[in-house]
């Protein structure tokens, strides 16, 4: 081993050459997951948190003048964790679109 792998292999870290990747073991727990669906979504925020509201809207008539929309779940983001959402969201879809077409 040459003076520069000791010297970063001492320090913890390895010399650029010679980095791997490590990939994360990431263990999901689906055994309290609960499927539901939501045709009906909206968005508010304030500086420390993004939160999303789902539910459905069971008013089939568009020409009602009132509508009834029942909420149903509130998922509560850091804006971090919502931009992670977001980026995931447009590459799928985007890839959803190419598959099927553009969505209007």
């Amino acid at each position: 081993m040459d003076q520069e792998a000791s010297a970063a292999q001492a320090m913890g870290s390895e010399p650029a050459d010679e980095k791997k990747k490590v990939q994360a073991q990431v263990r999901i727990d689906t055994s309290q997951l609960k499927s539901s669906y939501c045709n009906v979504s909206n968005v508010t925020s304030t500086r420390e948190e993004v939160v999303i509201n789902f539910g459905i809207n069971q008013n089939w008539d568009l020409g009602q003048k009132d509508m009834a929309v029942e909420l149903q779940h509130r998922i509560i983001l850091s804006p971090f964790a919502a931009k992670r959402l977001q980026q995931m969201l447009s590459k799928l879809l985007q890839e959803y679109e190419g598959r099927y077409g553009q969505l209007n």
